[in-house]
């Protein structure tokens, strides 16, 4: 795929070296294949309306913010359905597919990002990180990169341990830019205590799956 700060599947995803970021995806069974159709159309139709709006400010504005507000309502029906869906052929939460994503999301710890959080549940994975400026060879750094470098790898290998074959994750991720600390704060608040809104913990220190870093530690305690 072509380098490029935007790029689409069935949501529009921005990337910009330098630049903090939200990510969720899921397992390819996670969520029914057409649960989000509406929100997909919906989401297009506001995108080709944004594109078209040239000369009316104010009609423009508005259209971004219903895109906005629409987008929260995808994101959050996503979630929720993400907690209803317990069975899936694939249990990310074994200790050896967690093992396994958490070395993928740490294999570029200081080449290509800084991780600040991160989330393995059951069926899916929460993860907050800042993706540096450039890499070893002073080339810029896109996120679509790294997430399928992640993606490709935990894919193989966790198929391997499972003694299964085919696609292991739904194509669509959620990203999203962080704004700033505030912002980044409720990302890994968000992130860390999934388990816990989930059930599956009392605390969000007691599942295997999560991870801060030192910078955000003393946040959460």
């Amino acid at each position: 795929m072509e380098k490029k700060e935007f790029y689409k599947r069935h949501l529009p995803h921005y990337q910009q070296s330098g630049q903090a970021y939200f990510i969720t995806w899921c397992l390819k069974d996670a969520i029914p294949p057409k649960a989000f159709s509406d929100y997909t159309l919906q989401l297009q139709q506001l995108k080709i309306a944004i594109s078209d709006e040239k000369s009316n400010l104010e009609k423009l504005n508005e259209l971004k913010f219903q895109y906005a507000i629409l987008r929260k309502k995808y994101i959050k029906a996503f979630d929720d359905l993400l907690h209803l869906q317990t069975k899936t052929l694939v249990d990310l939460s074994k200790d050896v597919n967690t093992k396994i994503v958490v070395d993928a999301l740490r294999f570029w710890e200081g080449k290509r990002l800084q991780n600040d959080a991160f989330c393995v549940m059951p069926n899916h994975v929460h993860w907050v990180f800042t993706i540096m400026d450039k890499d070893q060879n002073s080339e810029p750094i896109y996120l679509q990169d790294i997430l399928q470098s992640v993606k490709r790898f935990t894919a193989n290998k966790i198929n391997q341990a499972e003694k299964i074959s085919g696609t292991l994750w739904h194509s669509e991720s959620f990203d999203t830019t962080i704004r700033n600390d505030k912002h980044k704060y409720n990302a890994i608040n968000y992130s860390l205590n999934n388990p816990v809104v989930a059930g599956l913990v009392e605390n969000w220190w007691e599942w295997s799956g999560n991870f801060v870093n030192e910078d955000w530690l003393s946040a959460f305690f």
